[in-house]
Order: C-alpha cells, then sequence, then structure tokens
C-alpha cells in the first residue's frame, strides 16, 4: 500500500492525551511543594515556583526576566511591570513577601547583577532557562506532589492565582487586568467559569 493508504492509519496527535486546560494547583499543593522545596534547599525551584504563581506570566514570559524586572537597587520590588511577549501589553503584578524572599536568597547564592537573567541556563546554547526545560522542572514537581502530570502544565502556574483570585471576588475585570488579556471574554474562556461556577454550584446543592 503506498503513502496515501499508511496516512489514512496515522494515529492522532493527541491520542491518549487529556486536550484542553490544564488544572490550577490547589491551595494544599501550593504549601506542600513550598515547603519541600524548602526543606530540600532547592533554592532555585523555589523562586521559580513562588515567582510563577505570583507573577500569572506565560512560560516564555517568565524565563526571560532579568533582575532588574524584580529589583529596585538592592532591594526587592513589591510590584512588577512586565511586556509581554505574545501581546507587547504591559502586565503588572504584585511580588509577595515569600516570593521576595525565595528570590533574594537566589539571586544571592548565584551572584546575579541586576543586568543578568533571573534564570540562567545551565546549557550552552541558552542565555536563560528555556520554556521546555521550565516544563520539565514543573514536571518533577507535580511527581513530588503525587499528581498527574497530563493534569498539570505551565500555564497551570498562570492559572493558579487568577482562579483563586477569580473564587473569591467574582471580580472577571480584576482578573483579566492581571493576566493581561485585551478582551474580557479570553478571560472567561481561560478560567473555564461556566465549567467551574456550575460544579461550586452542585457541590453546594448536594443532599
Amino acid at each position: 500500500m503506498g503513502t496515501a493508504g499508511n496516512a489514512t492509519h496515522r494515529e492522532p496527535w493527541n491520542k491518549g492525551k487529556i486536550v484542553g486546560q490544564k488544572a490550577p494547583f490547589k491551595p494544599k499543593d501550593i504549601w506542600a511543594l513550598r515547603v519541600r522545596l524548602q526543606m530540600e534547599n532547592r533554592v532555585r525551584e523555589l523562586a521559580l515556583f513562588n515567582l510563577g504563581i505570583d507573577s500569572k506570566l506565560r512560560g516564555c514570559d517568565l524565563v526571560a526576566l532579568r533582575v532588574r524586572d524584580v529589583c529596585h537597587g538592592d532591594q526587592m520590588a513589591t510590584r512588577a511591570i512586565v511586556m509581554q511577549h505574545k501581546t507587547q501589553r504591559p502586565v503588572q503584578f504584585e511580588i509577595t513577601p515569600a516570593t521576595r524572599d525565595a528570590l533574594q536568597a537566589w539571586i544571592k547564592q548565584a551572584g546575579l547583577k541586576l543586568e543578568d537573567f533571573l534564570f540562567p541556563s545551565r546549557l550552552r546554547d541558552s542565555p536563560h532557562l528555556g520554556t521546555r526545560q521550565y516544563a520539565r522542572i514543573l514536571g518533577h514537581w507535580v511527581d513530588d506532589l503525587g499528581l498527574d502530570r497530563a493534569d498539570y502544565g505551565t500555564h497551570s502556574m498562570r492559572r493558579t492565582k487568577a482562579t483563586l483570585i477569580y473564587r473569591r471576588t467574582k471580580n472577571l475585570r480584576a482578573v483579566q487586568l492581571l493576566l493581561g488579556h485585551s478582551k474580557l471574554e479570553s478571560t472567561v474562556r481561560y478560567l473555564g467559569i461556566e465549567v467551574d461556577d456550575a460544579l461550586e454550584i452542585s457541590e453546594q446543592t448536594e443532599i
């Protein structure tokens, strides 16, 4: 049989995989992983994890941050503004005390200067941590938590705090600004609000 015949039997790329949005981390997962990273003195990973949760940035923007993006001179910033690569729109985020402490410890340990990338690559051909490397590190975090890798990805980090903020406030506009979305519809789709709200209502009305 020719190549055309073989093509008809090619398996779809997504066979056996979960396609769609990745799950956000639950608060108990966040605390469990933070404790583990602290206990095992994984300083770089703790800084990367905390900043990933706080910033809600896409992976490509997170790994490309420089020290100057989170520092004012020798002081850690309480807020940062980053230009998003995908949309070329600025987005602002808070850097919480725990994240500032983790970043300060990592910057000191790595001997980083203001102009340096915050997460330098350990590979020669890349100046900073790549998105694939980031995804691999996240995969190990998911394993550490005993969760299923198929359910989580780098967008889980981006969605985690945004989802928590929405559930607490129901303020879509605020979440839209925090994620740097140009359209509210994008935020609605990204959070999967209709599904989440329906599940929440059903949980409250169980008998």
